[in-house]
């Protein structure tokens, strides 16, 4: 009776992290919760009727209702992060169910990793082309938001996803880190291996539109570009472009690795981490942007164009390919790993 107790304990305990968390994941933690606040009292000042940051003029003084409510859905989504910085580091947190934790990580992965990548490409930028920036401009040369606004916001996103990011591998590797052990090439062949290439190659079809779209603008091309965004455009634009163009390529490629088992030599954590990312990247913001579209008002030249949506559309079907494709493909790792634990 003891040797069974013993051995349920250690069951239950052996995939989770100790019971308190240690000095590094408490520092971790408080630094994602305090990175939060500047983002949400901004927000929260903007619902509240304040223009601070706002210059006269901005066109986000336009579309007053529209910006409370996308203000609001931010101030949830930023919220969020408190909640997963939590999740990650207290012993209830190993007890919720892995689609649960998943999925707002995914989204939080999505949302935060082009602005990681993009933001100190864009001052990087800026800094060969001798400081030069006119983002914080709408189309026609309309002020957007103070430039100070910006470095809070994004630096605040950066420490976000660094902190977020860390905690969320040091709680995989706890828990899951069965489910990546090994290298591509060892992989055994699927049971559902066609259907996993099929979604593989839907997945890299689909990508061809919106890839060759936001290569096309981040080379200059207006073709297929809102009035506004067309005039808008300046270096901070066509980094952002190249860089959703970039996300494309990582969700194809990690999809097509696990699905082919491409880069047989390489860790399995590599194509895990590229469906991962890419596909987050792509799904969600072009979710994003196509929310924020719906408030382009009745001018032509703030409505996106059929090309615009195509391309917003595009990147969601095929984040979520590959999120699917990434999603089946664990869940047969667990299922096969429980399979052989199972006493005969």
């Amino acid at each position: 009776m003891s040797q069974t107790s013993a051995s349920a304990a250690t069951a239950g305990t052996s995939p989770g992290a100790p019971a308190a968390p240690g000095r590094a994941r408490r520092a971790l933690r408080a630094t994602a919760i305090v990175s939060c606040v500047p983002y949400l009292a901004l927000k929260a000042a903007w619902v509240a009727g304040s223009r601070l940051g706002i210059p006269d003029g901005s066109p986000l003084l336009e579309h007053r209702t529209t910006m409370a409510v996308a203000n609001s859905l931010s101030i949830v989504l930023d919220s969020a992060v408190v909640v997963l910085a939590l999740l990650l580091t207290r012993p209830w947190g190993l007890r919720v169910p892995a689609w649960l934790l998943a999925f707002p990580m995914w989204v939080a992965t999505g949302l935060i990793a082009p602005i990681m990548t993009g933001y100190p490409l864009q001052l990087l930028v800026r800094v060969v082309d001798g400081g030069a920036r006119t983002s914080g401009t709408g189309g026609g040369g309309e002020p957007f938001l103070d430039e100070w606004v910006f470095g809070v916001v994004y630096t605040g996103f950066i420490v976000q996803g660094l902190t977020l990011g860390t905690l969320f591998v040091l709680y995989a590797r706890d828990r899951w880190r069965h489910l990546w052990s090994g290298r591509t090439g060892d992989l055994p062949v699927s049971a559902v291996a066609p259907a996993q290439r099929a979604t593989a190659v839907a997945a890299a079809v689909l990508a061809l539109f919106p890839l060759a779209q936001r290569a096309a603008w981040a080379c200059g091309s207006t073709a297929g570009l809102s009035g506004r965004r067309a005039m808008g455009r300046d270096s901070d634009f066509h980094v952002l472009e190249a860089t959703f163009a970039a996300f494309l390529v990582v969700a194809v490629a990690g999809a097509w690795m696990l699905a082919f088992r491409q880069g047989r030599g390489l860790s399995l954590k590599v194509p895990l981490a590229l469906a991962w990312t890419g596909s987050g990247a792509t799904a969600c913001w072009g979710c994003w942007v196509s929310l924020a579209s719906l408030g382009g008002g009745n001018d032509l030249a703030d409505r996106p164009t059929q090309a615009m949506n195509l391309t917003y559309a595009g990147q969601m079907i095929v984040g979520i390919l590959v999120a699917a494709l990434g999603a089946h493909f664990l869940a047969e790792r667990a299922a096969a790993g429980r399979a052989a634990r199972r006493p005969v």
